[in-house]
């Protein structure tokens, strides 16, 4: 066994050491799911920064860096620039109506403002997609192992699904918070260190990707990127649950805010790592391994063991974040409010656990059959945006909003995008890509209903 992996596992019996025990805590839905709403700006800030910093921002921006260059930068800014509106705008209004109200998912608020129809709906949809985003976390494990050990894809997937379970099911929020710390020291450690002997490797700032785009046009190409993220950190059910959980709104605005800032400021690290990737192995079988390619063979091992870690640990707090929706919105949204209406606490929470391995073992099996990071994020962020961006985003602005206008901006946003999806080989219809299609199709639908039922 190489050192790499030793240490990988260690590192990996300690995270499930330190869940399992904050775990023994939990005795009630409320602090599984909001964490009894007592987390302080800095364990907010980390959960927040821990969810985010995941498959997508370390394996896929780096790959996108290895073939579009700093345009992969886009990757992390965009998902900054959501989260500083969720954490000065949305965030705010939302914490305080779950605070009055007692609600416990984005669920809860959505049939607050609209209907039980437009509840269920929602909660359906994010149920078979979120496995998308659980895949594209094990996808990024299994990166790492596979460069690491020559293990095949099943086996990251399973190592890094059970790992993530074992400390999520002991534990939902409140150890998914406290795993979140020490994961977040660890990315941070590790990406720092190896950021010098990556440049020292390629003797200098890589400021061209390898078909020779130069550094501007690489940033413009990159834009892309924003309408497709952005949204989707303003809204995501997860990120919303984890405001909820703040002890108050300082603590939403500071904890969210400052995780905002610091993914633009990290969303230099991937494409930085990718680029030299590019520069020092510019043959590799699939981009997905550029970044564990680097740490593993150009830096030395002891700040490649740390950087390992921190792609470990950017995978594995990604993939609580969306195991936290998966269980959530079908304990909460589906089973206590439409299946099982009069189940007891100790009955959600028995649901939520089950739930939560349920969606672990599907995402699981997913992580094998689809083909990269990019691919799995790409079609869940689409479908985040569309279904809810435009429904919550109203909610929180207007004042007299109808399940109606929820309903058919859903279906409008939904429909445009999975047609632009898989026609025209997905690339969407005259330059503009499905996220922002469908987007567009819902807020006009919205908008529609909305104005014609007012003035009807």
């Amino acid at each position: 066994m190489n050192q790499h992996l030793t240490l990988l596992l260690i590192y990996s019996a300690g995270l499930i050491a330190l869940g399992v025990a904050v775990g023994r805590l939990v005795r009630s839905s409320g602090t599984f799911f909001v964490a009894g709403r007592g987390l302080s700006a800095l364990l907010v800030f980390a959960t927040m920064l821990a969810a985010n910093i995941g498959a997508g921002s370390t394996v896929g921006a780096a790959s996108l860096g290895y073939q579009l260059g700093w345009g992969a930068w886009w990757w992390n800014g965009s998902a900054g620039l959501g989260t500083l509106i969720l954490a000065w705008w949305i965030g705010p209004r939302l914490w305080r109506e779950a605070s009055t109200h007692g609600f416990l998912t984005l669920g809860d608020y959505l049939e607050f403002r609209y209907t039980p129809a437009v509840r269920l709906v929602t909660a359906l949809v994010l149920w078979s997609i979120t496995v998308f985003v659980l895949a594209a976390q094990l996808i990024g494990v299994s990166s790492v192992l596979q460069v690491v050990a020559g293990q095949p894809r099943w086996v990251g997937a399973v190592v890094g699904g059970v790992l993530m379970l074992t400390y999520f099911v002991a534990g939902g929020l409140l150890s998914s918070a406290w795993v979140n710390l020490v994961q977040l020291v660890v990315m941070i450690a590790g990406f720092l260190a190896a950021i010098p002997f990556a440049l020292a490797a390629t003797h200098g700032i890589p400021l061209t990707a390898g078909r020779g785009t130069s550094m501007p046009e690489s940033l413009v190409q990159g834009t892309f990127l924003v309408p497709l993220l952005a949204p989707a950190f303003i809204v995501s059910p997860g990120l919303v649950q984890k405001v909820y959980g703040a002890v108050d709104e300082r603590a939403v605005r500071m904890g969210v805010g400052l995780s905002g800032l610091a993914l633009m400021v990290f969303a230099v690290i991937p494409p930085l790592l990718g680029l030299s990737a590019r520069a020092l192995h510019p043959n590799l079988a699939s981009a997905d391994l550029a970044l564990a390619t680097v740490l593993v063979h150009d830096v030395p091992a002891v700040v490649g063991s740390l950087g390992l870690a921190a792609v470990f640990s950017a995978e594995v707090s990604s993939a609580d974040a969306a195991l936290f929706m998966l269980a959530t919105s079908l304990s909460q949204d589906l089973y206590r409010r439409f299946l099982r209406p009069a189940a007891t606490d100790a009955q959600v929470l028995l649901a939520a656990r089950a739930a939560a391995v349920v969606g672990g073992i599907a995402g699981m099996a997913l992580a094998v059959v689809v083909p990269t990071v990019v691919t799995a994020l790409t079609a869940f962020y689409s479908l985040l945006t569309v279904l809810l961006f435009v429904p919550v985003v109203a909610a929180v602005g207007l004042k007299h909003v109808s399940g109606r206008d929820a309903l058919i901006s859903i279906a409008a946003g939904v429909t445009v995008s999975l047609a632009a999806q898989f026609t025209a080989g997905g690339g969407g219809w005259h330059g503009w890509a499905p996220a922002p299609l469908g987007l567009s199709a819902s807020a006009g639908a919205f908008a529609i209903s909305y104005f014609t039922r007012s003035h009807a």
